[in-house]
């Protein structure tokens, strides 16, 4: 176990004197690198945890017309920029799996966006760490990967990245070693990783074979009784059909054991589903088997596992829980006989993968299904206006849904406007409450996001890339990850990631932002007053990704409110 700061801040966590706050700003902006097991690597009960991409920005990293994907045999692109930042991200126009690994960094912040410490994940750049030690990098520009989550207790923070070096080509869509599909124009073969974190600063990794072929996106950890077992969300194939059986069950829901030797001492065995969801269950014609279930947002509320599905050309774009509760006598889950319910209220957490049938993974995927769409949510295939990503519970009755956008660059000259962007009606922070046993959505929250209107960014280009003939400059879409706490005044404070639009030609790869907004969680129409303020701004050849709470926070430590005046108290968990 180990870990790495960049700088720490950590008396920051009662300052009220603007000097120790520009001190605290410069620390983290600046460039030294401090290494130690002492107090600074801890995280203080209460504030907020941010990862971080940070891409390496090295010209040297690709060339051009190096061939695309990596070991590529036929039908291969050529790089058309080489790995100066961020113009090398061009090259996904010609390589729609074009990525490069880079490092995580984990940014503890107060309430109010106070700087305190920052993390490095351990990786190969750092001195002293070879390829067989614990480590993991995450694939920059990959836009749904490395989401936050706390465990059940409260006391470790779990997310997903790669056993591979900086500056590895293509690893999001590789193979992995248990699992390979040779129709994969990727070859390479790369673990998945789950991290879990404590708050002494602390790193565990356990490796697994899922998501074969794409990326794992968010794991929480059920530390109940001692369990420690890991929920996972996720994507798996990049290949043809049919698809081998390791990428069907390697996709979706899972669920594993967390690890207690390092890496090298780990040999995951096949992947071991927890969830399954068809659209058949609706009555609708099967489609392509395994992307039914290409998960990004990851939650647990009351004893139950929710997961969203919010890109992808099969399936539902929503929000789905697994019914714990059995099946009827048809084989459907009790809770959605056809397909759409609500959890039954002797739910329990999953405690193991689910008993499928293999002879019919190649034609009904992981069967039985036991994964419903949450009752009232979006139920349409192939939807232009429904694209939910993080989600969370204020209480039963009231559920906020990020929306990240519908991705288009529709771009108008005269006003400087990504116009699409900026008209949509769902995209941002969805309210819904529960009534009658089903949820409505009350209203979407945007004001203060300024949906596609181009922002600036230092150091960043200006002008239009000539690869897409669209600014560089980018505009916010809609909101990723979040995270939330109930206050004791009756209102709920909401964080969450941004998602852009640009003419980067990989919008993942635009620098974001880190937002917050107060809501009244007794309103059912749309507060005049509400706005999104912004914390935190990711800067030149960085990304910001998830959002939780640090460890040992208390699940009730919202009843504690930022005052704004930079005295945030840290929440014991008890």
């Amino acid at each position: 176990m180990q870990y790495r700061k960049i700088c720490s801040c950590s008396g920051m966590r009662a300052a009220k004197s603007s000097l120790v706050a520009a001190l605290a700003v410069s620390c983290l902006a600046g460039n030294q690198v401090a290494r130690g097991d002492d107090d600074d690597g801890h995280l203080f009960p209460g504030n907020l945890l941010v990862s971080r991409s940070v891409y390496d920005n090295r010209a040297s990293t690709i060339a051009v017309g190096t061939a695309l994907p990596p070991n590529c045999m036929s039908s291969c692109a050529t790089a058309t920029n080489d790995g100066t930042y961020p113009t090398v991200f061009n090259n996904n126009l010609v390589d729609g799996s074009f990525g490069i690994t880079s490092k995580i960094f984990l940014d503890q912040l107060s309430p109010s966006g106070w700087p305190i410490n920052s993390i490095e994940v351990p990786n190969s750049a750092e001195r002293g760490i070879g390829p067989n030690a614990d480590q993991m990098v995450t694939s920059f520009s990959s836009k749904s990967e490395i989401a936050l989550n706390l465990s059940t207790d409260r006391q470790t923070v779990t997310f997903m990245g790669y056993l591979a070096p900086i500056d590895a080509l293509d690893v999001s869509n590789s193979n992995t070693p248990g699992v390979v599909d040779p129709t994969n124009p990727v070859a390479g073969q790369v673990y998945r990783v789950v991290a879990e974190l404590d708050r002494s600063g602390h790193f565990r990794f356990t490796k697994t074979d899922a998501y074969s072929g794409n990326n794992g996106r968010a794991a929480i950890m059920n530390a109940e009784d001692g369990a420690r077992l890991f929920y996972t969300s996720g994507n798996a194939g990049n290949g043809g059909n049919p698809q081998p059986n390791g990428v069907i069950i390697g996709a979706g829901a899972q669920i594993m054991t967390a690890a207690v030797t390092p890496l090298v001492h780990q040999t995951p065995g096949d992947p071991t589903p927890v969830g399954s969801f068809s659209i058949t269950q609706l009555g609708l014609k099967a489609d392509k088997v395994g992307k039914d279930t290409n998960f990004r947002g990851l939650t647990i509320f009351n004893n139950v596992v929710y997961m969203t599905k919010g890109s992808g050309g099969n399936g539902i774009n929503t929000v789905y829980f697994i019914d714990t509760t059995g099946f009827n006598s048809a084989g459907a889950p009790l809770a959605c006989p056809s397909g759409v319910g609500v959890p039954g209220p002797l739910a329990t957490l999953p405690t193991a993968p689910i008993s499928y049938n293999a002879a019919l993974l190649q034609t009904k995927g992981v069967f039985p299904y036991n994964m419903c769409i949450l009752k009232g949510l979006p139920t349409a295939t192939k939807s232009t206006t429904s694209f939910p990503f993080g989600v969370w519970f204020a209480n039963a009755k009231t559920l906020y849904v990020a929306d990240e956008g519908d991705g288009t660059t529709t771009y108008n000259a005269a006003t400087n406007t990504f116009t699409d962007a900026a008209a949509q009606t769902t995209a941002g922070l969805q309210k819904w409450v529960f009534n009658n046993g089903t949820w409505t959505m009350a209203y979407v929250l945007q004001a203060g996001l300024g949906l596609g209107a181009p922002y600036t960014v230092d150091n960043y280009p200006t002008g239009n890339n000539p690869a897409t003939g669209l600014p560089w400059t980018p505009a916010t879409d809609g909101l990723r990850n979040l995270t939330g706490r109930v206050n004791e005044d009756g209102t709920a404070t909401i964080w969450a990631v941004t998602s852009t639009v640009s003419g980067s030609g990989d919008q993942g790869a635009d620098p974001n932002k880190l937002v917050a907004i107060t809501d009244d969680l007794a309103a059912t129409t749309l507060p005049a007053a509400e706005r999104f303020k912004t914390v935190k701004t990711a800067r030149f050849a960085e990304v910001l990704r998830g959002v939780s709470f640090t460890p040992g926070t208390d699940a009730h430590c919202g009843e504690g409110r930022d005052h704004g005046d930079h005295d945030d108290h840290g929440c014991e968990h008890h």
